[in-house]
């Protein structure tokens, strides 16, 4: 029976937080930590990657945990209402610059962008492995996952949208200041900016926890004394088509964060600010962003008709390719008025493509689930979830981290008002185009390559409702 609207609504309320903070993380925090906090860009690069490490390597442990728990309200869903509140605070944490020494303040960024990480981890891996225990039908999962998705980028919209206003507000006229007190200005405002989205987040998985239930009993949970940790170990890494989706979210985080990422790098050295697109109205990177947000999208929307036409792996692939085509494309676009529209129109086509492939993503995580409980007798949801999210992470951290590092090599200089050389100008355009294609052909071809098609997830389901129903007899 399909679930109500309301509960996929609530379901995709969640994701509308984690995405808030992740896009918020994925392409201002780069920026946030060489510019405003005072990092320099060797230290920020290090400090993005140990974290998002650290990150990736909690969450198997957070799944092994989640899939433990018990609780009136289930077992993954708890987790939203009592991570809420910490993982709003663990946010404006990380955007608080101390008026300390560079050592002191380096130890501050890196005690609470861990602490951020971890936070994220054991909210976002509970919330993640729920879509494997709100229904059994691979179908419906398809449609939860396009909730959620396009929830997710409504809320990467509602953050791009305001951030960058609120930071103005908050950071105030700074005519007449110099340098030292218009960066601390822009230090407050950055924090009091995080206070507002981490209260809108915070609110939005509570939401998520009141509207959701869980209902799918995996086979394990009948067995008395459940089952070890090495079991699951074992037999995730046995799954094959689980090894093939961790390549695959790798490949496509890191087309996601090195070009988003670089995008504030791009709009203020390479764009700068007197492109104007006809009138008053000029190309800004948070507009760029959120049109982006809203082309993702379009793209969710068009996930589910197509794949029930072509399949989830032919959808993913065709999609995964348009985005890479269009991304090398975007290297040849030159810095003017019709350069600008260009940008306008293919970043449009680009993010409505990669809009297409993430709730298969997701889907096709509760279909490796379910092959896992199948196969080795064990689902363990919140482990394989976890792994897409660590997947994420690794994505990230070596995305940002490459950002920094490709900068500094190409002589990129952080100072206020600095005139960037040609070398770091071409820099900035191979990240925001060749360096992401590379990313989208690498996940095409895992996929290309991904043995559970839409007969053989029919079947697994098929066998799996028989299991399921001698079990409660």
């Amino acid at each position: 029976m399909a679930a109500a609207r309301s509960e996929k609504i609530g379901y995709g309320l969640g994701d509308m937080s984690s995405s808030m903070f992740w896009k918020i993380f994925s392409y201002y925090l780069p920026f946030f930590y060489s510019n405003i906090f005072g990092l320099s860009l060797e230290h920020a690069a290090v400090l993005l990657l140990i974290t998002k490490l650290w990150d990736a390597v909690s969450d198997p442990v957070m799944g092994l945990i989640a899939d433990r728990t018990t609780s009136r309200w289930g077992r993954y869903r708890p987790y939203l209402l009592w991570i809420a509140v910490p993982f709003a605070v663990a946010g404006i944490l990380t955007f608080t610059t101390p008026a300390w020494g560079y050592t002191a303040k380096l130890v501050w960024a890196y005690a609470t962008y861990l602490l951020m990480m971890t936070v994220y981890t054991a909210i976002n891996v509970p919330y993640g492995a729920m879509l494997g225990v709100v229904t059994d039908d691979s179908r419906e999962r398809t449609v939860f996952s396009s909730y959620r998705m396009f929830f997710a980028y409504g809320g990467s919209f509602l953050a791009l949208a305001i951030f960058e206003p609120l930071c103005r507000f908050f950071t105030g006229d700074t005519v007449g200041r110099n340098a030292a007190e218009t960066v601390a200005a822009q230090a407050g405002g950055w924090q009091l900016a995080m206070v507002v989205v981490g209260t809108i987040c915070a609110l939005l998985f509570l939401l998520c926890f009141r509207l959701t239930r869980e209902r799918v009993v995996p086979t394990e949970d009948s067995v008395p004394g459940g089952r070890s940790i090495l079991a699951d170990i074992k037999s995730l890494a046995a799954n094959g088509p689980w090894w093939i989706l961790l390549g695959v979210a790798i490949a496509a985080l890191l087309f996601n964060s090195i070009r988003g990422g670089a995008a504030a790098y791009f709009f203020k050295d390479f764009i700068g600010s007197d492109n104007l697109l006809g009138g008053s109205m000029v190309l800004t990177c948070g507009v760029f962003l959120a049109i982006g947000e809203i082309a993702n999208m379009a793209g969710v929307v068009l996930a589910v008709p197509i794949s029930l036409r072509i399949g989830k792996r032919m959808t993913y692939i065709a999609a995964m390719a348009v985005s890479g085509l269009l991304s090398i494309v975007f290297f040849f676009i030159p810095a003017t008025v019709a350069g600008c529209w260009t940008m306008v129109v293919l970043q449009v086509l680009i993010s409505a493509a990669a809009g297409i492939t993430f709730p298969l993503l997701w889907s096709m995580y509760a279909d490796v689930a379910d092959y896992s409980e199948l196969k080795h007798g064990h689902s363990s949801t919140g482990l394989i979830f976890s792994s897409s999210s660590m997947a994420q992470k690794f994505g990230g951290a070596f995305g940002s981290a490459l950002i920094l590092w490709l900068l500094a090599s190409y002589g990129y200089d952080t100072s206020v008002g600095a005139a960037q050389n040609g070398e770091a100008i071409f820099g900035l355009r191979m990240l925001m185009s060749w360096l992401p294609a590379a990313g989208c052909a690498l996940a095409a071809l895992l996929v290309a390559v991904y043995p559970l098609g839409e007969t053989c997830i029919r079947e697994i389901g098929e066998k799996l409702a028989l299991r399921r129903a001698a079990n409660k007899r």
